[in-house]
């Protein structure tokens, strides 16, 4: 079996594709959790990746869990106890490592995002898709539930409101009506899809990377604390900043009225 990632880095920019058109790019039943899990920490490594595109091969993004492999959990030798341990350190050490990394990471969803592949897109921080795209939070059709952290992932990309309704009825929705709650911010046509995301992906791989790195954990802190909190983490992040070789190129660039080149002073 092939791997499932595979990685591309031009400039700042990593574009990593689910690899496995064969199997609507699964995420499990495979080696997608390891692939993922490394990729977290070469990331968390590698200064030199400011952004992430993550896109599928084929015409499905991710159809999430591979259904014919949960025909294995009917076995009653399988405990109910194992098969939590198979989530807490399976699928949900991909949703660990791919909602923490460290640099801004954007979905490029080329086609139906199914289940935990729905999830995966809303693990990355920005959302764009095509216009064949759909979403489906579609575990409760196969009578399980979204056992890889979509119940604390969706509400907080489309409001409870809609989550609930997604994951009530298992429904899928179509691109623009992601568009319209919120799932996605951008619709554009499929042959567009990946040079779209990826010039996104360099506009914002353009700025400092220790700042998008800050800049990144200061709103998801934000999204979990209250304002004294932020307002002292902001400014101990701010401190940091302030002390960075790109900091100072761009104060200066800005004085000297030219383009900062933060590649050469890097720090």
């Amino acid at each position: 079996m092939t791997d499932f990632l595979q990685i591309e880095q031009t400039g700042g920019v990593l574009t990593v594709t689910m690899n496995q058109p064969a199997t609507r790019n699964a995420l499990t039943g495979n080696s997608a959790v390891a692939e993922f899990v490394a990729l977290g920490e070469r990331v968390a490594r590698d200064a030199s990746v400011r952004a992430l595109v993550l896109t599928g091969a084929g015409p499905v993004f991710s159809s999430g869990g591979n259904v014919k492999d949960m025909r294995r959990f009917f076995d009653d030798a399988l405990t109910p106890a194992m098969i939590r341990d198979e989530y807490r350190f399976g699928i949900q050490r991909l949703t660990k490592a791919l909602y923490n990394l460290e640099v801004p990471t954007i979905a490029a969803v080329n086609g139906a995002a199914i289940g935990a592949g729905c999830d995966i897109a809303c693990m990355c921080d920005i959302r764009i898709a095509a216009d064949s795209a759909n979403f489906a939070e579609s575990f409760i059709k196969v009578g399980i539930v979204p056992g890889d952290g979509g119940a604390w992932l969706l509400p907080r990309v489309v409001g409870l409101s809609k989550a609930l309704e997604m994951s009530f009825t298992g429904d899928a929705i179509s691109a623009s009506e992601a568009l319209q709650c919120g799932l996605v911010s951008r619709v554009v046509p499929g042959e567009q899809l990946l040079a779209e995301a990826q010039k996104l992906a360099a506009r914002i791989a353009g700025n400092p990377g220790p700042t998008l790195r800050l800049t990144k954990r200061l709103l998801r802190e934000g999204q979990q604390n209250n304002l004294d909190n932020v307002l002292e983490l902001s400014a101990g992040a701010q401190a940091l900043a302030h002390k960075t070789a790109e900091h100072r190129e761009a104060v200066t660039a800005f004085i000297e009225k030219r383009a900062p080149d933060f590649q050469r002073h890097a720090g």
